[in-house]
């Protein structure tokens, strides 16, 4: 009996843990391809273009391997993975609205 109130304590953490994780995960979103055209078009998001051209900007040589659309909690964010000429992997975020660089480090 005297461990009942420690296993309570420890399946309350645990699900209160489940439902932070939870919580997070409906924060973020990926956006389709026919979405994030129309996001586009209406001039909520700056072209595919602009985007990955600031991302270049941040460095000058890399080819990008990956992009992606999300909304984070209401924002809409472009994440571009890219290569650089070492070698060496990036992992931007951009706010698409602006191009404005939100997350710039270095992939391990």
């Amino acid at each position: 009996m005297k461990n009942l109130p420690t296993l309570f304590a420890i399946a309350t953490l645990a699900t209160l843990a489940t439902l932070f994780v939870t919580a997070g995960v409906a924060e973020a979103r990926d956006l389709g391809p026919d979405e994030a055209l129309k996001l586009r078009d209406a001039g909520t998001i700056q072209s595919f273009e602009k985007l990955n051209a600031a991302a270049l900007a941040k460095h000058p040589g890399a080819t990008i391997h990956e992009t992606e659309l999300e909304e984070e909690y209401g924002r809409h964010v472009y994440q571009v993975e890219m290569r650089d000429a070492q070698g060496v992997q990036w992992d931007l975020e951009l706010d698409a609205t602006n191009g404005q660089i939100l997350k710039d480090h270095q992939d391990d």
